[in-house]
């Protein structure tokens, strides 16, 4: 039992060996629009009108209640939540500068078990996440189409899970209306398989030219998200605003729980440790850096957005445009709306980024294949890995639903956090003097707070998220049991 959570010493984990390593190309500019390009993307975009209007099942009855213009209140929450978590991050990130992400920082501090738990969870945040962000680009990227009077065939454009979960008659309908192969109704989000392609593509490229099309993209995104405001501050109208909390402190609590999905992202500069110059200052200022810029501006757009149309006509994929059409600006929705496109595909970018980083890092370590470990010898990245993962969320993307993956990115990555606030913990009373480039202010406070504020978030995912999450679990311990434990290099 005790070599289930035996501990890989942090001095294996920052030595450079023979086996294959990552090219440190990237500076703390570049981790801060990474987080940027995480951060600000189908949370804002997308997710924020649920947040905001609740949501409804396919029957009718309500499954969370929305905050409405307290959608401020949950943004905060969740800015004061995720600092906790950031701030235990900088720390480790700082210390343990590797591609694993909060996987390694799991390995030194918990041991193997813990380790794998992790590192199978963070498939939610990264894989199973990038999936509702291609297909909530498939959204504005229809959008944008009709901006030039093109109609793309709705079963080219809607994933069959979409039509069957959705609490619109004519969506549903779609089963029964798209073309039949073998008597299966075809309903696929083509653009969405694209854009997770397209990206795929560019990541093959290398760490640094990847970086480079993030910083392009982030840019656009900032610009359509400040034409938006100075659009929007406008078009408020006060009365938008009572009720203020129509649900009160439980719509607040739920609203926070939707657009968590919002925030996850911030830790992916983590996966770039391997891959920066000087991580020990640089990763700290993006990972902090990075949130602080983007919390500000959810709480700008929070305010605005509800202020300018009734939140209960924010429950569609696109909020921000539908809110510019609705008060009378439907040439700026369609620039926001190409705005978003580009900013979700930064978003795709760097969770695509993270995710083959992570299975990288767990193959050096054995506990999956070799194969996932294969660096190229020219770019320096895990190619196999990156190719493996961009195929797997391109056909996931093709036929899935934006929002139940919402829910189980969220828990999954709510557990990482708080399991990363514990192993600050725990380094510190294990290793009280090793060196900590950047350490966590009153710890002992801020790390317990961390833990506790994620599994408060967590309380407010629906039921059938915590079910779907105890399957993945038990789902990523049979894996490790048949492969992982065999054939640790730790335990050899």
């Amino acid at each position: 039992m005790t070599q289930l959570f035996q501990r890989k010493p942090i001095a294996s984990l920052l030595e450079t060996g023979p086996g294959p390593s990552l090219k440190r190309v990237l500076g703390a500019g570049d981790l801060v629009m990474l987080a940027i390009g995480a951060v600000i993307g189908a949370g804002i975009f997308g997710a924020i009108g649920t947040a905001a209007a609740g949501q409804v099942g396919p029957d009718g009855s309500v499954i969370r209640y929305g905050a409405g213009p307290a959608l401020v209140f949950s943004f905060l929450l969740l800015g004061g939540a995720c600092a906790l978590a950031a701030l235990c991050y900088a720390e480790l990130a700082s210390m343990i500068p590797q591609a694993g992400s909060a996987y390694a920082y799991a390995y030194a501090t918990l041991g193997e078990l813990v380790a794998w738990i992790i590192g199978w969870d963070l498939i939610l945040e990264y894989a199973v996440g990038n999936v509702a962000v291609a297909i909530s680009w498939g959204d504005y990227f229809t959008t944008l189409l009709r901006g030039f009077s093109i109609e793309m065939p709705v079963w080219l454009s809607t994933g069959y899970r979409t039509a069957l979960l959705s609490a619109n008659p004519d969506v549903r309908g779609l089963i029964d209306t798209a073309p039949r192969v073998f008597g299966v109704p075809l309903l696929v989000n083509l653009p969405a398989f694209a854009i997770v392609m397209a990206v795929t593509w560019l990541l093959l490229r290398g760490a640094r030219e990847s970086a480079r099309a993030n910083t392009v993209m982030v840019v656009v995104k900032l610009l359509a998200l400040a034409l938006f405001l100075a659009v929007g501050l406008t078009s408020i109208d006060s009365s938008n605003y009572a009720p203020f909390a129509p649900n009160g402190f439980t719509g607040i609590h739920q609203g926070a729980a939707i657009v968590f999905f919002a925030y996850i992202g911030f830790d992916a500069i983590s996966t770039a440790a391997e891959e920066t110059r000087d991580p020990q200052r640089n990763l700290p200022i993006g990972i902090l850096g990075g949130l602080a810029v983007c919390t500000l501006i959810y709480v700008l757009v929070g305010i605005v957005l509800t202020g300018m149309v009734p939140y209960q006509q924010l429950a569609v994929a696109d909020p921000l445009s539908r809110a510019l059409e609705l008060t009378g600006y439907t040439g700026v929705g369609w620039v926001v709306a190409l705005g978003a496109a580009v900013s979700m595909t930064a978003v795709l970018l760097v969770f695509q980024y993270g995710q083959p980083r992570i299975f990288f890092a767990m193959a050096r370590d054995g506990l999956l294949p070799a194969w996932a470990a294969r660096v190229d010898q020219r770019t320096r990245i895990p190619y196999v890995t990156t190719l493996f993962t961009g195929v797997l969320v391109a056909l996931a993307s093709l036929v899935g639903d934006a929002a139940e993956t919402y829910d189980l990115t969220n828990i999954g990555t709510l557990f990482a956090f708080a399991l990363v606030c514990a192993g600050v913990l725990v380094l510190r009373v294990r290793e009280p003097e090793r060196p900590r480039p950047f350490r966590v202010p009153l710890v002992w406070m801020v790390a317990p707070l961390g833990v506790a504020a994620c599994l408060f978030i967590m309380v407010g995912l629906p039921y059938q998220a915590w079910e779907r999450f105890g399957l993945w679990l038990v789902i990523g311990i049979a894996i490790y049991a048949s492969y992982g434990y065999r054939n640790s290099k730790l335990r050899a």
